[in-house]
């Protein structure tokens, strides 16, 4: 197990989570296959640094609210409700999602970060102990959807400016804002960490990864048809970092997550015994929603990334104004 260091890491500002697709650099096919999950990381935390340097300041600030926070027990207590905007653009038929994805979405949304999705039961022994409920519930607000010739969108937030053909977000210091539709280049979505500008605050997911194929009829890619692509990315929306924290046997700064040398993919067969040698000999929780395995294969968050996230809804948090009444 990791101590719980805190401070600013070289990790992003906006995580995007990307899947490679044969012989299609650009544009997305409705129903992608032979995908995996990758991230361009550091490409858009230098960007971003680069159109605002106090930005990395900003990170290190949260950083030790987090830290403070944690040691004096200053986290809120009680169901904090989260309303949500869903923009959808669309350009065709099925990416304009029904009513039904999207509700579904919110329903593997409040499963996941409540410990009440049914595949949380797969937990290995050594971890069950430490599966979270944060406690916060996902109430659907409105959708938004607007109709747009843009084949694909990137990392440029261009989806949520209504002045490049997007939608502005609704209310994003008391809403949490999310785009749905085709993103290009391979990509499965990407969530602006807290303390990035009210702006472009909020969650993007490629539209056929958006919702659950178990719970709602739609057009979904292969392996990321359960949902599971939102929470990761609400995740760092929540300030939760990769679990091999972008680097090489990495630090993620939560405690009660083992070390892992790097990403995982597909559906790794228990035990995976880490080729870290920090923490001593010890298996990888690839099972984690910060990991990059498929769908089906990811189903818990820890207390310690709970407590993370808690943090920022603290008086003076990141994001305590979602927590006002």
């Amino acid at each position: 197990m990791k101590k719980l260091l805190f401070g600013f890491c070289a990790l992003a500002l906006a995580i995007s989570c990307q899947k490679k697709v044969a012989n299609e650099p650009e544009a997305i096919a409705d129903e992608p296959t032979s995908v995996a999950r990758h991230c361009a990381a550091e490409e858009v935390l230098q960007q971003q640094i680069a159109a605002d340097p106090r930005r990395a300041e900003r990170l290190r600030e949260i950083e030790a609210f987090t830290k403070n926070a944690i040691e004096t027990g200053r986290l809120v207590n009680g169901v904090i409700e989260i309303p949500v905007v869903v923009n959808v653009l669309y350009r065709t038929t099925a990416e304009n999602i029904s009513d039904a994805q999207i509700a579904s979405q919110i329903t593997v949304l409040n499963e996941d970060f409540n410990n009440t999705n049914a595949d949380g039961t797969k937990t290995p022994a050594e971890w069950s102990s430490l599966r979270a409920n944060y406690g916060i519930r996902f109430v659907l607000a409105k959708t938004v959807r607007k109709a747009t010739n843009k084949r694909s969108w990137g990392t440029n937030d261009d989806m949520k400016r209504s002045s490049r053909g997007g939608i502005d977000p609704t209310l994003p210091t008391t809403h949490l804002n999310m785009w749905a539709c085709n993103l290009g280049q391979g990509l499965l979505g990407y969530a602006q960490f807290p303390g990035g500008p009210a702006a472009t605050d909020g969650v993007v997911v490629l539209y056929s990864a958006f919702g659950s194929r178990a719970k709602a009829a739609g057009t979904y890619v292969a392996n990321y048809d359960l949902g599971r692509t939102a929470t990761h990315e609400v995740g760092h929306w929540l300030n939760l970092r990769h679990i091999w924290g972008d680097a090489t046997c990495g630090n993620d700064l939560v405690g009660d997550t083992p070390y892992a040398q790097t990403s995982n993919g597909g559906c790794p067969a228990y035990p995976k015994v880490s080729a870290c040698t920090t923490g001593g000999t010890h298996n990888e929780m690839t099972m984690n929603y910060m990991d990059y395995t498929y769908d089906r294969c990811m189903y818990m968050f820890t207390t310690g990334q709970k407590d993370r996230s808690l943090a920022l809804f603290a008086a003076g948090g990141a994001r305590n104004s979602f927590a006002q009444p």
